[in-house]
């Protein structure tokens, strides 16, 4: 199930400037299961809403693969 937009959603455009920032799927790995652009809307829900991690809407993924891949680029640079 596709979800709604949000107003704090990334465009398609703004994901392809951000994309090649991001980190590639680890090597010799399971294939990434997730969207990191999904990821990214669901990371600018938190950071502009001001809600808690635990409190990310149900229609992202889970709020704790949401907040592993934020600690992953905030310890990156990303």
């Amino acid at each position: 199930m596709k979800r709604k937009p949000d107003s704090s959603d990334l465009t398609q455009a703004q994901f392809k400037r951000l994309e090649p920032f991001l980190p590639a799927a680890k090597p010799g790995g399971r294939p990434r299961s997730v969207d990191l652009c999904e990821i990214l809307c669901a990371i600018m829900d938190v950071l502009q809403g001001g809600i808690a991690w635990r409190n990310l809407p149900h229609n992202f993924s889970a709020w704790q693969t949401v907040y592993s891949y934020f600690r992953r680029f905030e310890a990156d640079g990303s």
